[in-house]
């Protein structure tokens, strides 16, 4: 069982310092209105950084070479770049992290049943990190982000990274999440079954598109184990 974690078994509860704050703290709020809001700025959906993400600090040169340029394109002065770069970069990180209240029982009966679970997640490197913050640390038996990984969900070569080291076929496999193209079309591409999770207070609020072969959709956790007891039987 492949989990996506944000919007799946955990939420952002607190974040840092808006991005357009931080701009006004530097006395540059044109530029501040340019920029965008937190998410806007990270990677897009199926980016690819593999020359990146060979170690932490070469994945943390090429976040912050980003916010430079982009800072740059929205009319940041070259000498006041440095310091507002780095001011964003914390203030991305200060994310506080809740797991579902749904998701310890969910996995706990998976476990019960010999299912293992494993998280394959569009983050930042500090994946392990973040599960452990949400209360769900020892949980997994494989977990795999896209900044150590160097691809991005839907590119097909993270979802076989993590079939991998779970040592699944995809056709074993059932992917959960709650991003339709990341979770749902891209887990189908490489053979996997999907379920997509619509949670009725989920911060996509997109009509979701019309169910496909090899795809369930539920409301929640409980029911994903539902699912997977049936098909089981």
């Amino acid at each position: 069982m492949l989990f996506d974690f944000n919007g799946t078994l955990a939420r952002s509860v607190a974040w840092g310092v808006p991005h357009r704050e931080v701009f006004e703290r530097h006395g540059l709020r044109q530029a501040g209105r340019l920029w965008g809001d937190e998410w806007s700025v990270l990677p897009a959906d199926g980016e690819t950084h593999e020359e990146h993400s060979r170690d932490h600090e070469s994945y943390r040169r090429w976040e912050l070479d980003r916010l430079r340029r982009r800072a740059l394109v929205c009319g940041v002065p070259p000498n006041q770049v440095d310091a507002l770069v780095a001011d964003l970069y914390r203030e991305s990180r200060a994310l506080t992290m809740r797991r579902y209240d749904d998701a310890v029982e969910a996995l706990a009966r998976l476990d019960r049943l010999g299912v293992v679970s494993a998280i394959c997640s569009n983050w930042y490197w500090e994946l392990d990190e973040a599960i452990e913050q949400a209360g769900l640390a020892g949980t997994f038996a494989v977990t795999v982000t896209s900044a150590h990984a160097g691809w991005r969900k839907p590119d097909p070569r993270i979802y076989q990274r993590t079939l991998r080291e779970c040592d699944l076929r995809p056709a074993e496999a059932l992917f959960v999440g709650d991003m339709w193209g990341p979770d749902v079309l891209g887990p189908r591409a490489v053979g996997m079954r999907a379920v997509h999770l619509c949670r009725p207070k989920r911060a996509v609020r997109e009509v979701p598109p019309p169910l496909l072969p090899g795809v369930w959709r539920v409301s929640g956790l409980s029911e994903v184990v539902d699912l997977v007891e049936g098909l089981t039987c």
